[in-house]
């Protein structure tokens, strides 16, 4: 078994270089081939989250109906969420991502950790600058191609007017999310397109500025033979106001067994941090002209 761990962990070594030198690459988990021949072609098994891991409806108080119609503020976040989407391009910030597997005393035995900066090059092209890559010592997953999707669009996840035909989106509740008070949806695709990732799970929008704050899922996808021997955690994000009117995820964690199939069980530890945003430039927008104001002759 050891030994058969050798060749995978070289590949790991030489994906993890093609990912420090490619622009906005993220990770994706999976777990290492089985060897062939081996048995135990078992179903899928669905996800459970472990005894410890995050509890998505903590600290909720449930507050009054609505007082705008629910299809409204539909519209309304859909609106601001693509606002949202234009303006975080206008940022850099500063990306952290870690993973870690855990034994069964819940002790960390693999690690992959890097934090990159994301920025603009001299021409205006936003690329990203890894600045901390340490050796991995993940030994019992390896991170493919298929949840880079996940971590560059689902886990700061942003559901714009032109993304919410693609979902069936449910009122659940009014509640207080610590200081903020929200409505609370619940969000699945309408159909799953071949090679197309979505979100799955709950969100919750501020009910003044109708912008998601806060997001508990997990991915969802048409099946494939590439994605027939992956998990994927269910993760949660939190977002902040930056500037006093747009809410940035500023932080993505998961805590979760992973179960694959035909092979072992594996627990993870996933956390992304986005910090340091700076506006790098302004966005434009396309209004109705405005006619200067003729200059005053008996002013000098």
């Amino acid at each position: 078994m050891a030994n058969r761990l050798h060749p995978i962990h070289n590949r790991l070594q030489a994906a993890t270089i093609l990912f420090l030198v490619s622009s906005f690459a993220f990770f994706a988990i999976a777990q290492k081939a089985a060897a062939q021949g081996s048995g135990g072609n078992k179903p899928p098994i669905e996800n459970k989250m472990p005894q410890d891991t995050i509890d998505s409806s903590a600290q909720e108080t449930t507050l009054g109906p609505p007082t705008v119609p629910v299809d409204q503020i539909i519209k309304q976040f859909a609106a601001k969420e693509a606002e949202f989407r234009t303006e975080r391009d206008n940022f850099t910030y500063t990306q952290t991502f870690l993973i870690q597997t855990l034994d069964d005393s819940n002790r960390v035995d693999g690690e992959y950790r890097t934090t990159s900066d994301i920025v603009f090059d001299e021409r205006g092209k936003r690329v990203e600058k890894v600045t901390y890559a340490p050796t991995p010592t993940l030994e019992r997953i390896m991170l493919s191609k298929e949840d880079l999707s996940d971590l560059e669009n689902l886990y700061p996840f942003v559901l714009t007017s032109d993304d919410i035909g693609k979902y069936d989106v449910k009122y659940v509740d009014h509640v207080q999310l610590d200081e903020l008070t929200t409505y609370v949806f619940d969000v699945a695709p309408k159909t799953l397109e071949k090679n197309q990732r979505y979100f799955q799970g709950r969100i919750w929008v501020d009910d003044k500025d109708f912008q998601i704050v806060k997001t508990f899922g997990k991915p969802v996808y048409a099946k494939s033979k590439s994605t027939d021997n992956q998990a994927f955690p269910r993760f949660e994000t939190f977002r902040e106001n930056i500037e006093g009117k747009y809410w940035f995820p500023t932080y993505t964690r998961a805590n979760e067994m992973l179960r694959f199939k035909g092979g072992d069980d594996v627990h993870i530890r996933l956390t992304v941090r986005y910090e340091n945003y700076k506006r790098f430039g302004v966005t434009v927008r396309i209004g109705t002209p405005v006619k200067p104001a003729e200059p005053n002759p008996e002013k000098k």
